[in-house]
């Protein structure tokens, strides 16, 4: 008996679920109604014989075949997604300069990178790390083909992808705190950086005394402080080393406000060639799946 065949497009919608954190948001990612992605896990469980979601509170979670599934979909998309790029771009040669910050830098880097440099084999990349503003400033004297930044998103060239909510953020062993009678800690980038700004912004409006107790140059040395138990930092989540954690209001930190930053991806408003173009392809549809809630 022939076995079924598993329709892609099923399995990005359920993929998607998984990576996005509910299949409303799926939903919306791949322009479906809720009802219509209902529709295609129920064909999906009857094609394959099994339940692959069960219910749990007002959602859905995947069953032991769900995992199996979604892991095996995962390397199909990627798989069926390489071979496009590759048949469509074979004869892409040229370069791409590449900029952006630090916290994307170790994780969603090289996946990303990883997926363009198999499609275009015959393209070189240069990627440089810096501060948001310093790469903006490049990009626009043409040191830059694409930048992934944050907060500039007025620039008539923004294109966003994604929206991250700062966080504040301590060693995970619990080596952050302080006594009641002492000033928050801090420990920033040296200035100008917006996420100094804001974190010493939270503190006054919450009427807590702080000190700058450490300040580093680049975001590996603010993380290596942090972690050592120095102080505290504000930034959003992405790229949060091992050893770094999330603080909630429960540590004594004033709770923030409500205001996403957006990652925007920027061009400098020149017209992309063709290598140019397929790298801000990937990256306009692998950052929106690393960092959900656009």
């Amino acid at each position: 008996m022939a076995l079924p065949s598993l329709d892609l497009d099923v399995l990005r919608t359920l993929v998607a679920a998984q990576r996005l954190g509910g299949f409303a948001r799926a939903a919306d990612f791949v322009g479906r109604s809720q009802s219509a992605v209902s529709l295609q896990i129920r064909r999906i469980e009857a094609q394959l014989g099994v339940p692959l979601f069960r219910k749990q509170g007002r959602g859905l979670v995947p069953t032991e075949a769900g995992e199996v599934l979604l892991a095996y979909g995962t390397r199909l998309l990627s798989l069926n997604e390489e071979a496009v790029a590759a048949v469509r771009g074979c004869a892409i040669e040229g370069s791409v300069r590449f900029g952006l910050p630090g916290d994307f830098a170790d994780g969603w880097l090289p996946w990303a990178l990883g997926q363009f440099k198999r499609a275009h084999p015959g393209v070189r990349i240069e990627v440089a790390v810096d501060r948001n503003g310093r790469l903006l400033e490049r990009l626009d004297e043409q040191a830059f083909d694409l930048v992934l930044a944050l907060g500039a998103e007025t620039r008539a060239d923004a294109r966003v992808l994604a929206q991250l909510q700062d966080v504040w953020i301590g060693a995970s062993d619990g080596s952050w705190t302080w006594a009641e009678d002492e000033p928050v800690p801090l420990a920033v980038l040296e200035a100008p950086c917006m996420f100094r700004q804001s974190a010493i912004a939270a503190l006054d409006r919450a009427g807590l005394r702080w000190r700058i107790a450490f300040v580093s140059p680049s975001l590996h040395g603010l993380w290596a402080a942090v972690e050592a138990g120095l102080g505290v930092t504000l930034r959003t989540a992405a790229g949060l080393p091992r050893g770094l954690g999330v603080l909630g209001v429960e540590s004594g930190l004033p709770a923030l406000p409500d205001a996403p930053r957006r990652l925007c991806l920027h061009d400098g408003g020149h017209p992309p060639a063709p290598a140019v173009a397929r790298l801000a392809a990937i990256i306009a549809e692998t950052v929106p799946q690393t960092f959900p809630g656009t």
